[in-house]
């Protein structure tokens, strides 16, 4: 069993009370036990990354990229004990977590060369013999935020890009997942980062909100709930504060009459369920136009029963438990109100295993609408919505009517419908014969309406948020 503490400027502190960290898959799997940080651990986390920042930014450009390729190639080498880690910890399949660790050795690598092509420009003044010159310089120290869903990835395309522009980071990452970003501080420590420039801080959602608020915080990243995500903004707002928050969707995936009804049964597979659909960008909401709409769902059940739900480490598995007792419960309510309100709904039930975990068939609300209350929040379980339209404009429409707008897609082989959609479709990505989720490590990730505030994540549209320009004259 390990034991996971705060780690500020290199050394590791403990807090007062603990918390458990169990395998989903297996509750008798006692992975470790967290030392939740107190104000005092806070304060000196915040205190260590001011002392720390100024050094780091005046470090060469070429000291900074080398230290980031580094940790991005310890992330690689050891990929295969990173992903079994994550799985147990966070219950993605073994697969799926080694993919994600691998995604974090792409960002840190990534963000090595952006750190050596943060230009600036040089123009001419209005006045004779002025010149002018705009460039970006650190934030200072910024809080991050990260969530339990993707315990590696998400924490590492917020501290790669804080990081290569020069600023010290305090992170607080999910209480859920604290052994995943814990050995991933390790990394950066082994690969040459200053001590006080990335300071860990272990703990609940009080600390989260000590950190927001603190006084030597210069900007605050966040992933998570919309309801978390409003009160930091608020909160940001009010002391002046630069923030990013992105908080969720509720994305939908239309299908036109004349998809490749196997493709589009394939990506509605992957968006909804993969992942146990613990992800911000599944397809909760499957929108079908007549045509299609009963052999679709007639696929779709039938692929749906056959994936295998199981232990995450096992190999077999396609989908693993859900992450905690609280989330399992919340997506079993969720179910249970889509059928109060009329859906028939398809699978969904808690399931028992060779182990005591949180395992969960995917679920089916097939006959909903867009007006209940299961195709308006997000549910972050494996349970999407059928909804049934006439024509693509209906559908467009729908897909449209929501209070989110972060990942959007079509199937279809109309390359009018497509570029269409592609034009219309309200969300920050757009996905074109593809699942609304999994997407690139070098591009821009947001959304639109509630998904998202603030500049975009990762690729070089990073810079805009973990920067801030200055213009100088010279006479």
């Amino acid at each position: 069993m390990d034991i996971y503490k705060s780690r500020i400027a290199g050394e590791l502190r403990g807090g007062g009370a603990t918390l458990e960290n169990r395998n989903p898959s297996d509750l008798s799997d006692l992975i470790g036990v967290t030392h939740m940080a107190d104000t005092n651990v806070l304060d000196d986390a915040v205190e260590a990354a001011r002392n720390a920042q100024r050094a780091w930014a005046a470090t060469s450009i070429w000291d900074r990229a080398h230290i980031l390729d580094a940790a991005g190639n310890l992330v690689f080498e050891r990929k295969q004990a990173l992903g079994e880690l994550l799985a147990r910890e966070e219950g993605k399949t073994l697969a799926e977590g080694i993919g994600e660790t691998a995604r974090a050795g792409q960002l840190l690598k990534f963000f090595a060369g952006e750190a050596l092509r943060l230009n600036g420009e040089v123009i001419d003044s209005v006045r004779p013999g002025v010149d002018v010159s705009i460039t970006r310089e650190p934030l200072g120290v910024v809080g991050a935020i990260t969530p339990w869903n993707f315990p590696i990835a998400i924490p590492v395309w917020k501290l790669a890009p804080a990081l290569a522009f020069g600023n010290a980071v305090v992170m607080k990452p999910a209480s859920l997942t604290p052994a995943t970003v814990d050995a991933l501080a390790a990394i950066l420590d082994e690969a040459g980062l200053p001590k006080g420039v990335f300071n860990l801080v272990q703990g609940n959602g009080q600390i989260g909100a000590e950190l927001v608020g603190h006084d030597g915080i210069d900007a605050v990243t966040f992933t998570g709930s919309f309801g978390v995500g409003g009160k930091i903004i608020k909160a940001c707002a009010k002391l002046r504060r630069k923030v990013q928050a992105e908080m969720g969707g509720k994305n939908p995936l239309l299908v036109l009459d004349d998809a490749n009804i196997d493709n589009a049964v394939d990506c509605a597979l992957n968006g909804a369920f993969f992942s146990t659909g613990q992800r911000c960008t599944a397809s909760s909401r499957l929108i079908v136009t007549d045509g299609v709409h009963d052999a679709f769902i007639d696929k779709l059940i039938t692929a749906m029963k056959s994936l295998q739900v199981g232990h995450a480490l096992e190999k077999a598995t396609q989908i693993g438990p859900v992450v905690s007792q609280s989330q399992l419960d919340s997506n079993l309510n969720s179910v249970a109100r889509g059928a109060e309100d009329g859906a028939e709904v398809i699978g969904g039930e808690r399931l028992n295993r060779d182990t005591e975990g949180f395992f969960q068939a995917p679920a089916l609300l097939v006959g909903a609408n867009n007006k209940m209350r299961t195709s308006r929040e997000e549910i972050f379980g494996p349970v999407a919505s059928v909804i049934r339209v006439a024509d693509y404009d209906e559908g467009l429409a729908t897909c449209n009517d929501t209070d989110f707008g972060l990942s959007a897609g079509i199937c279809t082989t109309s390359l009018c419908a497509a570029r269409d959609f592609q034009r219309n479709a309200e969300a920050g990505m757009v996905m074109v014969n593809l699942p609304t989720a999994g997407v690139d490590p070098h591009v821009p990730f947001g959304g639109r309406k509630g998904s998202s505030y603030g500049a975009r994540e990762q690729g070089s549209y990073a810079r805009e948020f973990f920067t801030q320009v200055k213009t100088a004259y010279v006479g």
